[in-house]
């Protein structure tokens, strides 16, 4: 259809038009017919003309299209269409030619995307919040690699700083602990939860008490490798479970340190390369950085504030706040300084599109990343910073109690282990990820209309049902490809013409959401969707048993319907797949 206006605007006005402004959609209302265009509003100024007489211009060369039945124009020069009856068998065998594939697209046309998402400190287990991110970020490039773009799902360890330091003084302490030693309360500021005594004892399997007898520079870097590796197993485990598995998991304590050699390697290790020195030399030189003064924050929070000559990012010259600083007073870097240093190396890898989800609680650092990426890569890159609100959990309404084991929270491998991995990925990618959550552990097991996830599934699960009934009863081809040949024009009832409808928008509405980065959106119409398919079922019952999907006495049209359940667990499955949730082929 857009293809058809912008043909007809082009005879209207010739080939200099800009089609770049024209979308055609389906209205909201769907009175107002089955699609609707924009065209002479925007083309209108160049035109020289008034929108409602452009419009009027331009419906009359569509109303020559064959597919077009009807052309109306709507307040100040909006186009509504009316399309054929024959555009709706066309729009099904689509689907069914299709299959798997449909949907698809190449809009991305192979552009390299890097998808950073997770990137949990490996301080601790995986809590309810990092799971929203995690699906969130895996939903998000699953949908770009669909639209045709060249994803890289990327975890980065926050392994270097302080906070690892906390955690190899906590695991040490569970060394003492596993030694046979009462180390009484967690002391305040060390990590209490109790996933720490495996570690513990580990380190009594391999060094016994050796450890206690060094001091703690010594101590310290065997055991917070140890730790972090420990951390890091656990966390890609949790992630497995909700099938989510990152291509790339890079370390922070690399950047700073250089990779570590490669045991196996014959080759002789290279020289460690501080990336975060280099990456403040070169932005020293090309004058993004200076040594200076920060005046005191208007906010009045003085927590961070330090009146000292320090090194200094000009972030507002790229449309921050304030200018950042990179070193802290004890000469060690700021987490803003290898923050740029990571982005800089994807740009360096080939990623002028790169996209980051992150928890809320960091929308302040946002200006500034951004600012950074622009100065790393000379304005050639672009950064999308995707913020997931974080996540209640509650039971039947009311608010979860703390887990043992982590200490202050529940982890997410208990909550995936309570309601499991589709419920769980389902119900957070149904809000919008800068929405607050309520995430019910009763309610997301319901078997009902109300539990979205249950109502997709089922409608996948139904349509399966639907073809094995058809087969017992003898009304299923054998060759699945009969179903390509059904009379599609039998489909005339207005419940089947809106499913169809609702199929033929599933390419246009993957476009779009892999376009604004909002997998919620698959989600929102498979829901939809389902519902459709449900309520034509029930249609199908006592009052109305012309409706139902097999017909003993009318083999054609049970064809051509079969066709339709065809069309609905093909995008029901697609979809599903995109979010990562499983479409099962019956539920009890």
């Amino acid at each position: 259809m857009l293809a058809r206006v912008h043909a007809a605007a082009v005879a209207v006005l010739g080939p200099q038009a800009d089609l770049s402004r024209i979308v055609v959609e389906p209205p909201r209302d769907a009175s107002h017919g089955d699609m609707a265009t924009n065209a002479a509003m925007v083309l209108a100024k160049d035109a020289g003309q008034k929108p409602r007489d452009l419009a009027d211009a331009i419906a009359a060369k569509l109303r020559e299209d064959a597919k077009i039945e009807k052309v109306d124009i709507a307040g100040p020069g909006f186009i509504n269409l009316t399309l054929k009856g024959e555009v709706w068998p066309d729009a099904l065998r689509a689907v069914l030619e299709q299959g798997k594939g449909y949907g698809r697209s190449t809009i991305g046309a192979g552009r390299k995307v890097n998808v950073e998402y997770v990137s949990a400190n490996p301080t601790g287990p995986l809590h309810v919040g990092h799971g929203r991110g995690a699906v969130f970020g895996d939903a998000l490039a699953s949908l770009l690699a669909a639209a045709g773009y060249s994803v890289t799902r990327e975890y980065y360890i926050n392994d270097a700083g302080a906070q690892v330091d906390v955690l190899a003084r906590s695991a040490f302490l569970r060394y003492r602990e596993a030694l046979g030693e009462d180390i009484g309360e967690i002391p305040e500021g060390l990590y209490p939860g109790d996933y720490l005594k495996e570690c513990g004892q580990e380190l009594v399997n391999d060094y016994e008490d050796r450890l206690t007898q060094m001091p703690e520079a010594e101590w310290l870097p065997i055991v917070r490798l140890r730790a972090t590796d420990m951390m890091m197993a656990e966390i890609r485990n949790d992630l497995a479970r909700l099938r989510i598995v990152p291509e790339v998991f890079f370390s922070e304590r690399s950047l700073i340190e250089g990779e570590l050699p490669d045991p196996f390697s014959k080759e002789p290790p290279k020289p460690p390369v501080n990336i975060v020195a280099e990456t403040i030399t070169a932005l020293r030189q090309a004058g993004h950085i200076y040594d200076g003064r920060l005046p005191p924050p208007k906010s009045g929070n003085l927590e961070d504030w330090e009146d000292r000559e320090q090194t200094l990012f000009r972030s507002t010259e790229f449309g921050d706040d304030v200018d950042r600083p990179l070193m802290k007073s004890d000469g060690s870097y700021t987490y803003f300084a290898t923050d740029i240093a990571y982005h800089k190396s994807k740009f360096d890898r080939g990623f002028a599109d790169m996209i980051d989800v992150w928890g809320a609680d960091h929308g302040g650092y946002v200006k500034r990343m951004q600012a950074a990426v622009k100065a790393v890569s000379g304005g050639k890159a672009s950064l999308d910073i995707k913020l997931v609100q974080l996540v209640r959990l509650l039971r039947n309404g009311e608010p979860v109690k703390m887990s043992k084991r982590a200490g202050d929270y529940i982890t997410l491998r208990e909550v995936v282990d309570e309601v499991g991995k589709d419920a769980v990925r389902f119900d957070m990618l149904y809000r919008k990820n800068d929405a607050v959550l309520d995430f019910d552990l009763a309610k997301v097991i319901e078997q009902s209309r109300e539990n979205p996830v249950f109502y997709v599934q089922y409608g996948h699960a139904r349509g399966k049902s639907i073809f094995r009934t058809a087969a017992e009863q003898g009304m299923l081809p054998a060759d699945p490809e009969a179903l390509k040949q059904a009379d599609l024009t039998r489909l005339t009832d207005p419940g089947e013409l809106t499913i169809i409808r609702k199929l033929a928008l599933y390419p246009r509405m993957l476009e779009a959401a892999a376009l604004a980065h909002e997998p919620h959106r698959i989600a929102f119409y498979l829901y939809e969707l389902a519902s459709e398919f449900h309520a034509q079922w029930t249609r199908g019952g006592k009052e109305s048993p012309h409706l139902r999907f097999i017909m003993q006495d009318d083999p054609q049209t049970t064809l051509a319907r079969l066709a339709l359940v065809q069309g609905i667990v093909t995008v029901l499955a697609s979809g599903l797949d995109l979010l990562g949730v499983e479409a099962p082929e019956e539920m009890r």
